[in-house]
């Protein structure tokens, strides 16, 4: 159901199913109470079980009546995804334990959806690490729960079902769990997606994710993210420990994050990435497309490529100019840089102040803008995503829309 589009009477969409809630009883299977929903705006509502009339492959209908405040979750209620997948339970004929991968729930005569079966996962019996446990199913009557462990299994189960997320996805995914639950799948990100995942989150969960990390891992996850994002984050750390982190790290990034920590942060210098592509004038469009083909590097920045005198890494000799790459299509691949450059476009220095970079960005309609030094060597370039997180309220994940 999680994906699954909610209808109203008429056919229209008006959202997502995010979750669904179940409460237990005293005795019996949980009774499901209703299903959290994403509508417009990113906002989760609640909507209670009695308003929907029907479920079927891939949606689910309503009464069209939606309370539109936004969802909070009872004492009493639970939240299958993100707090009940992966619970340890005990299969009372003796068989051992198992986690729980997946629920089904099932409309009774007195019209209350209830959890009707499990599907469980027992614990794997090889020690391959790409060996995985057999699945039963069983009724809820069949099991008990054993809590002992459950935190762990949950987070694991969190992030098999979160896996096809998007980072920025995934960043909103924890954003809708409890504080709790939302460190505990953070930790257990690898390095990489965990990376990838706190450059998308607000700066206050960003401190909260890094805090519960021992200095070593802290240094590999801020390795791996953008220098300007690791800069912003670094900068909101007590000073002692941003140079422990520090001294664990890359050199060179650690280099690169220092010189970003000290410009200011509404400025060039505070926006701006110190990896964009440069090249030498005489490197071919070949050359070029080549560079900008690479995985890692970001569509933001595969836009456009930096011509400067050696050295090619920031600060780079004097900046020449900037070549994009929809120019770069219309040239044969063995045509030089040089003939392609845009010299209009004027660099700006590390101190300018954020509102002229708006502008400039506004006026040319630029996806980077290149920042040089006094001597005019490249040192980085602002990119419009940066831009964009500073035109944007601090609360702009989680703000309702404005129609």
């Amino acid at each position: 159901m999680a994906g699954c589009g909610v209808f109203d009477p008429a056919g229209d969409r008006v959202g997502k199913v995010i979750d669904v809630l179940v409460a237990y009883r005293k005795s019996g299977s949980p009774k499901a109470t209703g299903m959290l929903v994403e509508i417009s705006g990113r906002r989760k509502v609640f909507v209670p079980i009695a308003r929907v009339t029907a479920i079927s492959a891939g949606q689910v209908i309503t009464t069209g009546l939606i309370d539109l405040r936004r969802f909070t979750q009872s004492g009493q209620e639970l939240r299958v995804i993100a707090q009940m997948l992966g619970r340890k339970v005990r299969l009372l004929d003796g068989t051992g334990s198992a986690n729980i991968e997946d629920l089904a729930i099932e409309q009774g005569k007195n019209k209350e959806w209830i959890v009707s079966e499990l599907f469980l996962r027992r614990p794997k019996t090889s020690a391959s690490p790409f060996a995985r446990g057999a699945t039963v199913f069983a009724s809820w009557e069949q099991v008990s729960e054993d809590h002992e462990g459950d935190e762990g299994q949950t987070a694991q189960q969190l992030i098999a079902t979160y896996s096809e997320l998007r980072p920025a996805d995934l960043a909103s995914a924890l954003l809708d769990l409890p504080d709790e639950r939302m460190l505990e799948v953070a930790e257990e990100l690898d390095d990489e997606r965990l990376a990838d995942v706190l450059e998308e989150l607000p700066e206050e969960e960003q401190i909260d994710i890094i805090a519960e990390l021992d200095d070593e891992r802290a240094a590999e996850v801020l390795d791996l993210m953008e220098p300007d994002d690791a800069a912003d984050l670094m900068a909101n750390l007590p000073e002692e420990r941003s140079e422990a982190i520090l001294d664990l790290m890359d050199e060179e990034e650690a280099e690169d994050i220092r010189m970003l920590m000290q410009f200011d942060e509404f400025t060039a210098g505070g926006l701006m990435t110190t990896e964009p592509i440069i090249c030498a004038a005489d490197a071919t469009v070949a050359e070029a497309m080549a560079m900008i083909r690479k995985k890692e590097v970001s569509p933001v920045l595969a836009a456009s490529v930096f011509v400067t005198l050696p050295p090619y890494e920031t600060a780079t000799g004097r900046y020449l100019g900037t070549v994009h790459f929809q120019k770069m299509l219309r040239y044969p691949p063995h045509e030089r840089l040089s003939v392609l450059l845009d010299v209009e476009l004027e660099p700006v220095k590390a101190d300018t102040h954020i509102s002229v970079i708006h502008r400039t960005f506004a006026n040319y309609n630029l996806v980077a803008l290149p920042v040089v030094d006094d001597e005019h060597r490249l040192i980085g370039v602002v990119t419009v995503d940066d831009v964009l997180d500073h035109l944007l309220p601090d609360d702009w994940r989680t703000e309702e829309e404005v129609h």
